[in-house]
């Protein structure tokens, strides 16, 4: 997908954060691999995924004042999620008028959340007590070269629109259900993940009519490899394809994110309608019910 050149993305609620830190929080696309690696090596993922219950200063951060246009963003990861958050801002505000809009903290290495401290090694993640996604975007490297995930720029733009909707949920309180019911193919940390998937492709109906705050469109009209190339990343990070990379075999029982058929199913779900009130895996008997 590509950003017209000169549209506005300095209104982009993205940030650069310096670096800090020793451990890391789950939550993230990235985390369930970490954690997988971790208890097939018999130790314990906990001392990965950090513990919420001790707070960690906010982070420190700097705007990104050298992204300014759509060039900017075609050319720059940085920029690229800038923009990106500028529309999916103004997608989010039409259609929850009341919900404050998020920030994204982009880092390298590690960075300070209130949920605690985290390297990038747990990959993208939400963090809901501070109400804020952070973001290693070298993690879109790990996407390509090791999830198999196509690189393209639009599969980059869907890992940022899954965690906006996660802030999304959490205005909600849907977020909650993940931490209630954190395991198994029906489960509700399962059904958390596919609604942001469906809110990730719901935005993506209406990108193409997102503005920026001067009223001007944001992009130019998807493409079918546009499509593809964000099903290739939802597809790359789906409990199944990561647990045959990692450990040769899929145990559902323990899936907290759902298949990467359901990852796409999803997300189709909500891109062909365009419609954000279509997504309710919890409302839906199976998360299979995809195509209802």
């Amino acid at each position: 997908m590509t950003f017209r050149e000169n549209a506005n993305i300095g209104g982009g609620r993205a940030r650069r954060a310096g670096g800090g830190g020793k451990v890391a929080v789950g939550g993230g696309l990235g985390a369930l691999v970490i954690a997988l690696v971790v208890m097939l090596l018999g130790g314990d993922p906990g001392q990965v995924l950090g513990s919420p219950e001790e707070p960690a200063p906010q982070a420190e951060n700097v705007d990104l004042a050298q992204c300014r246009t759509g060039a900017d963003a075609n050319a720059d990861v940085d920029c690229r999620m800038k923009a990106t958050m500028v529309s999916l801002e103004d997608y989010w505000t039409a259609v929850l008028p009341d919900a404050d809009p998020t920030t994204a903290i982009l880092f390298s290495g590690s960075v300070q959340t209130q949920c605690g401290s985290a390297s990038s090694a747990v990959g993208p993640f939400y963090c809901p007590l501070d109400r804020r996604i952070y973001l290693d975007t070298g993690f879109f490297d790990q996407l390509e070269g090791q999830l198999g995930a196509d690189g393209g720029s639009f599969s980059q733009m869907y890992v940022l629109a899954h965690e906006y909707g996660h802030h999304v949920q959490n205005w909600t309180g849907a977020l909650q259900y993940s931490q209630q019911d954190p395991r198994g193919p029906e489960s509700g940390a399962v059904r958390v993940e596919l609604q942001a998937d469906c809110f990730a492709g719901a935005w993506a109906g209406n990108a193409t009519r997102t503005e920026d705050d001067e009223g001007n469109a944001l992009l130019e009209e998807l493409t079918r490899e546009d499509v593809e190339s964000a099903l290739s990343a939802a597809s790359a990070v789906g409990d199944d394809s990561i647990q045959e990379r990692v450990q040769g075999q899929v145990t559902p029982h323990t899936w907290s994110h759902g298949s990467s058929e359901q990852r796409m199913g999803w997300f189709m779900r909500g891109y062909e309608s365009g419609d954000a009130n279509r997504c309710d895996t919890f409302a839906a008997a199976s998360v299979d019910d995809y195509e209802g």
